[in-house]
């Protein structure tokens, strides 16, 4: 691909028949405007969008639009990447919220207040994304990750709100930790990352797992395997947008309205209709986030 391609948006899907949800965006990390980017992915039949939120600032700004704009729900939490920055502190600004002082567990909790607060709201439909990320924190951040989770799963619970989860390169964690806590009525493994034996413990459990555009990347075998197997009314779609972006566009900015390329993929790999997946998946993100 010429690296002037990276700029240039991909071009608009042909519409999808039945409309869906893009059940995992961050629209505040978009080129478009909130106003653009939702009229051009209603324009394909992308009707409805869930606004995740990363850390406080970005969790108001995702009950903020949720409330003023209708086909947006929000989710509030802090990523848990976040955590340990907010307890270790960040001295080189990886967040795009710049440098960091430690606040130590003290900050963390004033946080978690905040989050508490915003989890309370009616536009907010859930709480995430959270959970464990060995990819990004290393082992002197697992503690501040670990409370943070647990915390946000209690959260979920008492305000009877969907629980988002990010999990990367931490599998039996995550799940132990559902465990322990005893997981809320709905979750929902955001960019799903296990393999078809994880699949069935979510299935088993009745989790939802949501696939991103890299269930379209050429190494992802393990993804379609976890996603074949996956039942039909727990599997969601989402872009992670700006993030992701799915194949033939990998490398170029993710947007809501490309969700008609992953889940046309999606639809091959579970060999079902289009039609069909989309039915499926529209009904099981209003289940899964109470819409």
């Amino acid at each position: 691909m010429a690296p002037q391609d990276k700029d240039t948006p991909p071009p608009l899907p042909e519409p999808l028949r039945v409309a869906v949800a893009d059940s995992h965006t961050h629209l505040d990390m978009q080129e478009s405007t909130v106003d653009e980017a939702l009229a051009k992915a209603a324009s394909v039949g992308v009707t409805t969008v869930v606004q995740v939120g990363c850390d406080l600032a970005g969790s108001r700004w995702a009950a903020e639009t949720a409330a003023a704009y209708d086909s947006v729900h929000a989710t509030v939490a802090l990523h848990p990447n976040e955590a340990p920055r907010i307890v270790l502190g960040d001295p080189d600004g990886w967040s795009r919220q710049g440098a960091r002082e430690a606040g130590g567990d003290a900050a963390l909790d004033t946080a978690l207040a905040g989050i508490d607060e915003l989890a309370a709201l009616p536009q907010v439909r859930g709480v995430g994304e959270t959970g464990l990320d060995y990819f990004r924190t290393g082992p002197e951040g697992m503690a501040a990750q670990e409370r943070s989770f647990r915390a946000h799963i209690e959260i979920a619970k008492r305000h009877g709100k969907a629980l988002v989860i990010h999990d990367r390169e931490a599998h039996d964690d995550v799940l132990r930790i559902l465990r322990e806590e005893g997981a809320p009525e709905r979750v929902v493994f955001h960019c799903y990352s296990g393999d078809a034996a994880m699949a069935e413990i979510c299935a088993a459990a009745g989790y939802f797992m949501s696939f991103a555009g890299n269930v379209t990347f050429k190494n992802a075998r393990q993804l379609r395997e976890a996603l074949a197997v996956a039942p039909p009314e727990l599997v969601l779609v989402e872009t992670d947008a700006p993030f992701l972006t799915p194949a033939p566009y990998r490398g170029r900015a993710n947007a809501p309205y490309l969700i008609p390329v992953t889940l046309r993929a999606m639809a091959e790999v579970k060999a079902m209709t289009e039609d069909a997946l989309a039915t499926a998946v529209a009904a099981n993100t209003a289940r899964a986030f109470g819409y």
